[in-house]
Formats: C-alpha cells, sequence, structure tokens
C-alpha cells in the first residue's frame, strides 16, 4: 500500500472512530433521559456513562443543549424508518393507521424523549430542524397519496396530516399523565381515538 493510501485509510478510520464516539454519546444521552429526564443528562454524565474520557463529549457537542438535539435529531430520523416500515410502501387506511400507532408506542415507551423531540429546546440546530423535516414530510406524503386515492377526505394534505398526528399526540400525552385509559378517564386508549378518528374521516368520504 502507498504512503497515500495509507494515509487515506487512516483518515477513513479516524472519521469512523469519530462518528462511533458520537453515536456512543447521544445513545447514552438518551439512556440518561430515560432514567431521569433532562436533568440527569450532563455532559460528563454522557462520557462515563458511554466509557471515554470526560474531554470527549466537548469535542462533539458545544453544550448539552446541542448534545439534547442530537438525541431528538436521531428520534426523529427512527421516526422516519418506522413510517417507512410501517406503510410498506402502499397507500392504505391500514398503513396510515399503523404509523399513528407506531408513533404512540414510541411516545408510551420512551416519554422522555417524546417530551423532548417535541418540546422547546434551544439547542436544537440544523440536523434536528433537517430531520424533523423529512421526518414531517413523509407523513404528509403518505396522507396526500391517501386523500388522492379517496381514502382521507380533503385536498390539503398538511392540514389533515396535522389533525392526525395532533390527536395521536395529544391522546399520547393525555395517557402519559393518566388523563386517559380503557379502564379509566376517557374510557379509550390512544390507539382507540386514532382509530375512531379514521373511520370517522372515511365515513365523511363515502358519504360524499
Amino acid at each position: 500500500m502507498s504512503t497515500k493510501e495509507t494515509k487515506s485509510a487512516g483518515q477513513a478510520t479516524l472519521l469512523t472512530m469519530k462518528k462511533d464516539t458520537r453515536s456512543m454519546l447521544i445513545t447514552a444521552a438518551a439512556e440518561l433521559l430515560d432514567q431521569g429526564g433532562p436533568a440527569s443528562v450532563t455532559l460528563r454524565e454522557v462520557g462515563k456513562r458511554a466509557g471515554v474520557s470526560h474531554n470527549a463529549p466537548y469535542k462533539h457537542f458545544e453544550s448539552k443543549d446541542n448534545l439534547l438535539a442530537a438525541v431528538a435529531a436521531r428520534e426523529l430520523a427512527r421516526m422516519s424508518e418506522t413510517m417507512d416500515m410501517s406503510s410498506g410502501g402502499k397507500v392504505t387506511i391500514a398503513a396510515v393507521r399503523r404509523v399513528l400507532h407506531a408513533y404512540i408506542d414510541w411516545a408510551r415507551t420512551y416519554p422522555a424523549r417524546f417530551h423532548l423531540t417535541f418540546g422547546p429546546l434551544p439547542g436544537a440546530d440544523v440536523e434536528q430542524k433537517t430531520t424533523a423535516g423529512e421526518s414531517r414530510k413523509l407523513l404528509v406524503a403518505l396522507v396526500g397519496a391517501a386523500q388522492k386515492a379517496d381514502l382521507l377526505p380533503g385536498a390539503n394534505a398538511d392540514r389533515m396530516a396535522s389533525l392526525l398526528q395532533a390527536l395521536a399526540h395529544g391522546a399520547a400525552d393525555l395517557a402519559l399523565n393518566g388523563h386517559l385509559s380503557a379502564t379509566g378517564k376517557g374510557r379509550a386508549e390512544p390507539e382507540d381515538l386514532v382509530d375512531d378518528l379514521l373511520r370517522y374521516l372515511r365515513a365523511s368520504v363515502r358519504a360524499s
């Protein structure tokens, strides 16, 4: 191997190591967030949990807010992947239902990440805004396709997507705070309300 090739290989290895370290730090931060909320996430504790030097987090993130923004960005990216898998490339009400149910399942499984991702975050950066935009586009595209197939009413896909997400988001939040359950307040699970709304929307399409 030539000197140039050796140098190039070394640079590639270094870049991979940096990416791996950054990923480890984000994972550690997410785990700490799950356990104790944003207050439990400090750059020093994240470094300790990730098994790297206490200075390592500062080389990848300017502040705690920037680190939390990276956690939110990764959650949004994973949400996009979930939407892709849930839809299965087919435009059906079942696909829309699976996407919304997956959203609720994520919120219930990772409530701290849910509140972080969709709450105010001073450290929001380009990565988070970009992934948020991409995730939103996927939902709007799925809803728009369902409208064109006469599976959902209306012509404004963005507004319909907002309606569906608002219902799923609000229902999940109510359930997390003890205000919605099949045996208590509301007499329904969040998924039940999603199913109700989709039935009403489908009925509206049939009636028109």
